[in-house]
């Protein structure tokens, strides 16, 4: 299944919401094959496996704010309420509620989608520390040759005393 959905597709439907990185339940659908009411409904049934650090439904400000950010306005079709947002382990806990063998395999390109973005930005973070110390040492150089291109300051001789 991973190689049916590229890992660069999962990871470009991961958010960042409430600090939190997260996929959007009509998204996570379309992924298991499902629709996005028959999840939701999976989920209501078992509400308890889904604390607030799992799952939450995006606000209106949220989903509005999203909405212009991807600048799409008629995501996901017509909706009565606001999308839910599942974060890592929500999805991972989507795998107990929806039992086909579909289910499983998405869930496990999902999980692999999440592993790499933790490396990617880690990996990111670390670039950006070199570049700033080289950053900070090309810096010191230039203001070092700088002094040595300057004129040196003319003294003027003193007459008389």
């Amino acid at each position: 299944m991973s190689e049916l959905i590229p890992i660069e597709e999962i990871a470009s439907r991961i958010y960042l919401i409430r600090g939190k990185k997260v996929m959007l339940s009509f998204h996570l659908a379309e992924l298991y094959g499902v629709e996005t009411r028959v999840l939701i409904q999976a989920v209501k049934r078992n509400i308890e496996r889904f604390p607030e650090d799992f799952m939450f439904q995006l606000t209106d400000e949220e989903w509005r704010y999203l909405k212009s950010q991807i600048v799409i306005s008629s995501w996901g079709g017509i909706r009565r309420a606001n999308p839910y947002a599942f974060t890592e382990q929500g999805v991972a806990m989507l795998s107990s509620v929806l039992k086909s063998k579909k289910a499983i395999k998405v869930n496990i390109a999902i999980m692999r989608a999440f592993v790499k973005l933790r490396e990617y930005l880690h990996l990111h973070r670390e670039l950006v520390k070199k570049i700033e110390e080289h950053d900070k040492q090309i810096k010191t150089l230039f203001e070092i040759i700088n002094k040595f291109l300057l004129p040196a300051p003319k003294t003027k001789k003193r007459i008389g005393f």
